[in-house]
């Protein structure tokens, strides 16, 4: 259950949400496969394996999960069938089918094969942070959290959470790392072996470096012809390593074999208990470490400069999809 991507999620407002209050609001949109004609499901499932309930708390952390089940029915073959019909129709009466026809045609074969299609499904994991202010979710784009997050706010009425606002661009402070060979890093954060590129003009070029030394003279050299960093992987008080975007989308988040010995030490009894040890151990992490970045980066933007909502929602744009080179 160790999460791969942060997608963070700043509570607007102090929130008031209970283990309790989160378990009923869940319960009005529980996970179902889907129906014969449906093209796809969404709903909540127990994060805990073989849990028998929507929210699993760990003091101040509350764990959810989604579920999402899609019919799998390539276009080609709705295509092929289609075109079918119409070749059948238009040879035995003798007549042109035209495009509103085809149109319908379409639909009614569409559910036609449907309930014959395959499904498959996925799992979206995320917790909210009480104390924190966070609701993190463990998705690699914008795109794929904010199902939960629509689903979330569906299910509990309102969900007043923004993108956390940074006083400086993620963009300009990586560079800045970079430029300054990483001098205002703390003791407990050093920069990895990747990073990209981006330069900022219109038709710019993108510079991606894997495995190697992103404090290099030629990385330097680009960056003082004006490009910025996009993507630097940096790891963190021997406890994760991870690659921060300028979206400040966290990816390809690696929790060390240290920590996770951690976890095993306690000897959990059943998988029940694995994975509370797992999500506290997990969580309690992520807090001090986003702590840690969020200051490093210089803060965050207080929430009247920024213009909160006390009731704000928001809908991200689409980021980087999941087979993203980073």
């Amino acid at each position: 259950m160790w999460f791969k991507n942060l997608v963070l999620y700043r509570f607007s407002q102090d929130t008031d949400i209970t283990a309790e209050l989160l378990e009923e609001g869940l319960s009005h949109q529980p996970f179902r496969p889907c129906g014969k004609t449906e093209l796809s499901s969404y709903g909540w499932i127990s994060p805990v394996p073989g849990g028998d309930t929507l929210v699993h708390q760990s003091g101040s952390f509350l764990s959810l999960s989604a579920k999402k089940e899609e019919r799998i029915l390539p276009a080609s073959v709705v295509k092929d069938a289609v075109n079918q019909k119409v070749e059948h129709i238009e040879a035995e009466q003798g007549r042109k089918v035209f495009k509103k026809e085809k149109d319908q045609i379409k639909d009614e074969t569409t559910l036609d094969l449907l309930p014959r299609a395959f499904t498959r499904s996925n799992i979206t994991r995320a917790y909210i942070d009480t104390r924190g202010g966070w609701l993190i979710v463990d998705a690699s784009s914008f795109r794929k959290a904010e199902e939960l997050t629509s689903t979330l706010r569906s299910s509990l009425g309102s969900l007043p959470v923004v993108p956390p606002a940074l006083k400086q661009s993620p963009a300009a402070t990586m560079t800045q790392w970079l430029e300054q060979h990483a001098a205002t890093l703390p003791s407990s954060m050093t920069l990895g072996d990747e990073c990209e590129l981006k330069d900022l003009g219109e038709d710019g070029g993108t510079i991606r470096c894997k495995h190697h030394d992103v404090l290099a003279d030629e990385i330097i050299n680009h960056l003082n012809t004006g490009m910025q960093v996009s993507k630097l992987a940096i790891h963190w008080n021997e406890a994760l390593s991870c690659i921060v975007g300028d979206d400040f989308l966290i990816r390809r988040v690696k929790f060390t074999d240290t920590l996770q010995e951690q976890s095993e030490a306690l000897n959990a009894e059943d998988e029940a208990s694995r994975y509370d040890a797992d999500f506290t151990l997990m969580a309690g992490t992520l807090g001090e470490f986003l702590k840690e970045l969020i200051t490093v980066m210089g803060g965050e933007e207080e929430k009247e400069a920024a213009g909160w909502e006390t009731k704000a929602t928001v809908t991200v744009e689409e980021g980087v999809e999941e087979d993203a080179p980073f």
